[in-house]
């Protein structure tokens, strides 16, 4: 009897300790997006933004753009200007939303990147806003947004809470335009709390 009593304590204690690891992984949530990029030729294409906003579609977190989007490059004699003051389609909605023209080169720096080889592109967020405080409760949403060749672009979206339970967020797509040459620049693109 004793040695069955010791081992019911055992399990009730096994229990409350993995009990207290599944709070704490919910309360440690992460945000993962994820998508396969084919790098483009030739100019007016290879620029993405991933980052989320909040439902007043205010940027709470840029997770990345390429940097020709935010950096541009220098012409002949001229300093670099940002490649969405002469190329407009350069993932427009993140400029307005994130309100780009605004933003100090420090902050851009932040989470601005060279454009990457091909392959699986994967961003990780801790849920926390810019200046790394935990998120007011509310929907959110998370948005990639592709130019995929001059004005053809295409925006992912799918809303979440804080308080949704670790899975797959759904994702809806726009495209403004269909260019059959640069289709598959981004390709199954998921979004997923963990």
């Amino acid at each position: 009897m004793k040695k069955i009593l010791a081992f019911c304590a055992i399990v009730v204690v096994c229990i409350t300790m993995m009990a207290g690891n599944d709070a704490t992984e919910k309360a440690g949530k992460t945000l993962e997006v994820s998508f396969e990029y084919e790098k483009q030729s030739g100019p007016g294409s290879n620029q993405y933004a991933v980052w989320v906003e909040n439902a007043e579609e205010q940027v709470v977190k840029t997770l990345f753009v390429t940097s020709f989007t935010t950096k541009g490059r220098a012409r002949g004699n001229q300093a670099p200007a940002r490649g969405y003051t002469y190329r407009p389609a350069c993932v427009p909605t993140w400029v307005t939303h994130a309100k780009a023209p605004e933003m100090s080169d420090e902050e851009i720096d932040g989470f601005t990147g060279a454009t990457p080889q091909s392959g699986r592109q994967v961003f990780t967020w801790d849920l926390k806003d810019k200046d790394g405080k935990d998120l007011p409760k509310g929907t959110y949403k998370v948005c990639v947004e592709a130019t995929l060749f001059n004005s053809s672009i295409v925006l992912y979206t799918g809303t979440f809470t804080l308080k949704d339970k670790a899975g797959e967020i759904k994702l809806t797509s726009s495209l403004t335009q269909p260019d059959e040459q640069h289709a598959n620049m981004i390709k199954a693109v998921q979004a997923c709390l963990k």
